[in-house]
């Protein structure tokens, strides 16, 4: 029986859930941690989630979403931008757990970030998260990045090998702060893609 091509796509507000879910797996459960920390009265910590998918909001923003599709059901995400181009912190003190993550970022503001890149188990090892990330490297050439970057726990060792298979080292460590959220990790690295060709310099 032949496996279905999948198809990519723009994401909308319909993928408002799957996003929620991919967004969860990408964050090893601290998306959800955040989430109940924001959530109003009556309002579940993946209503948040949802809530903020649905409105576009934060490391939601649909233009920079690309969904894969097969047969019909969203089956891994990819979320990106120019570090430039990305949310702005808060209102008011950042999260500590956020810190670290903040502060590798500001070694790489010149590349374009991958915020997320999930794929949903059901749908791996089809070569979803190699796809994406081809696609990453494309939009980060048409805004002239001279690189991809992307932010990783040490306890994520499957996503480590598909990243340094495609070109990606280490350029950062900082420790991880849990401030109540369960994670087997002790530190986050930050890894980078040099892109030939891109950057200020490179021909129209």
């Amino acid at each position: 029986m032949s496996v279905p091509s999948p198809q990519f796509r723009t994401a909308t507000a319909a993928d408002a859930d799957a996003m929620a879910e991919l967004v969860n797996i990408a964050g090893d459960g601290m998306p959800l941690h955040l989430w109940a920390k924001s959530a109003r009265p009556g309002q579940s910590a993946w209503d948040v989630g949802r809530e903020r998918a649905r409105l576009g909001l934060g490391g939601f923003a649909f233009q920079n979403t690309i969904v894969a599709e097969v047969d019909g059901r969203v089956a891994a995400c990819l979320f990106g931008c120019p570090l430039a181009e990305s949310p702005p912190p808060p209102d008011g003190p950042l999260p500590s757990m956020l810190v670290p993550l903040v502060d590798l970022q500001r070694l790489v503001a010149d590349s374009w970030y991958i915020n997320i890149l999930a794929t949903f188990p059901g749908f791996r090892g089809r070569g979803l998260a190699t796809s994406l990330l081809s696609m990453a490297e494309t939009r980060a050439r048409r805004a002239r990045c001279p690189r991809l970057s992307l932010i990783l726990s040490n306890a994520n060792e499957g996503a480590r090998r598909l990243y340094e298979r495609c070109g990606f080292v280490e350029v950062g460590r900082r420790a991880i702060v849990t401030d109540g959220w369960e994670h087997s990790g002790t530190e986050w690295a930050l890894l980078a893609k040099s892109i030939a060709g891109a950057g200020p310099s490179a021909a129209s």
